[in-house]
């Protein structure tokens, strides 16, 4: 038989037990249905949640317009109120960077906003360069003491460490933006200012007596002064740019055509042609290489208030998308700095109104006195986002991240 004492014991005991039970179910409750914490997020990331499980081998930009096509709303549980502006509502908790991927991909993923980055950017002090981002690096989502919503390098990928993957461009840092779409722009003169089309060194003629010059032939220049083995891009000078705030020559486009090895200095160089992307005609003009222009600089809005226009495409359509090259009336001069992100309006149009003051005509009637209605300017209309690679002293090159509608030369393009 039990006494009365053991019996109120193993009674208290139990009664124990069931308190912790209850208050651990509180607490995973709470776990699952609060706010995020505010710590970075150390599980591996076999625990993470993904996108997706069919979203596995997507890139962060195809990634980013599959999001864009989904209507489903953010849950108010997984975002602070203060960040709505900020985070993208179908942002990942975390993302695995693969091969492919971009910044400007990756940012569009997380943000509403993708030049916001730098605003998000956890700087990683253990990370000997904390501004690349690598294939097989784990970004996660997570939000400071303060609320603010973080973008943490969570875990590093292998290939870095791994030397068989330094010999295949793996482990290269992730560019801000397509390469090969801007490839030929980077080390290739591209804009030639009009002391440069008057001053520069040009092709005086070919060796066998050939009217044009493809790969191995070989050219003489004139006015070069340079060693032996140097090379230089020979560039075809191209249609004038033109700033349409007062139709002055601002520069000439520079159309690659090949790269001169010089095999022999003199008052007149003999040089061999190699690399030829197309013909090279008497009088095109040589050129230093430039290859300065980085790849991996972070997307950016102008530190000062920038207001030009699209004055040119690159391939010469009339109607511009995603991923394609235009020029912009404005560069160096005007502060803008490669990783320059710009907002690109539609010009709103002038209209007459002919219905002002409660006024109503017939059909006959407005046509009689449209000439006389007063004109009334439309607002402008987003269409597109450029992101500034190549800016000049006073024109940009810029790509085209983004297209809501067609994009026209002499858009307006200014800070975001």
């Amino acid at each position: 038989m039990v006494s009365n004492q053991l019996l109120g014991a193993r009674i208290a005991a139990g009664l124990a037990v069931l308190s912790v039970t209850l208050s651990g179910c509180s607490w995973l409750h709470s776990r699952e249905s609060g706010p995020p914490p505010s710590a970075p997020v150390t599980r591996p990331m076999q625990a993470q949640t993904q996108i997706a499980p069919s979203a596995d081998d997507m890139t962060a930009t195809e990634a980013a317009i599959n999001a864009s096509a989904s209507t489903a709303a953010p849950s108010q549980a997984s975002v602070p109120a203060d960040s709505g502006n900020l985070i993208n509502p179908s942002a990942p908790k975390s993302y695995f960077v693969k091969r492919g991927d971009t910044l400007w991909g990756i940012a569009t993923l997380f943000l509403r906003d993708p030049w916001l980055w730098p605003e998000v950017w956890y700087i990683n002090p253990q990370v000997a360069n904390p501004h690349l981002i690598y294939p097989g690096d784990t970004l996660a989502l997570a939000y400071g003491a303060d609320g603010r919503p973080q973008i943490r390098l969570e875990q590093g990928g292998a290939a870095r460490m791994d030397p068989r993957l330094r010999s295949t461009g793996i482990d290269g840092a992730i560019p801000t933006i397509p390469y090969q779409s801007i490839a030929a722009f980077l080390s290739r003169p591209s804009v030639l200012t009009p002391d440069q089309v008057k001053n520069a060194p040009y092709v005086l003629a070919f060796r066998d007596d050939h009217e044009v010059g493809g790969s191995g032939h070989e050219v003489y220049v004139r006015n070069l002064n340079a060693p032996d083995r140097a090379r230089y891009s020979i560039v075809h000078v191209g249609d004038p740019l033109r700033d349409p705030d007062d139709n002055k020559v601002v520069g000439y486009q520079g159309i690659y055509t090949a790269t001169a090895l010089v095999s022999k200095p003199g008052t007149v160089t003999k040089a061999v042609l190699i690399d030829a992307a197309r013909e090279t005609l008497r009088g095109d003009k040589v050129m230093p290489s430039d290859n300065d222009v980085p790849l991996n600089f972070m997307p950016s809005a102008p530190r000062s208030d920038v207001h030009g226009r699209i004055i040119a495409v690159v391939d010469g359509t009339d109607l511009i998308g995603q991923y394609q090259i235009v020029v912009i009336n404005r560069g160096l001069r005007d502060g803008l700095a490669s990783g320059n992100v710009l907002a690109i309006d539609r010009a709103g149009e002038r209209v007459r109104d002919t219905y002002a003051n409660g006024a109503s005509f017939t059909r006959k009637a407005q046509d009689l006195g449209t000439s006389f209605a007063r004109k009334v300017q439309l607002p402008d209309e987003r269409t597109g986002t450029l992101l500034v690679f190549k800016p000049f002293d006073r024109v940009s090159y810029g790509l085209i991240v983004g297209a809501s509608n067609t994009i026209q030369v002499y858009d307006v393009v200014h800070n975001p």
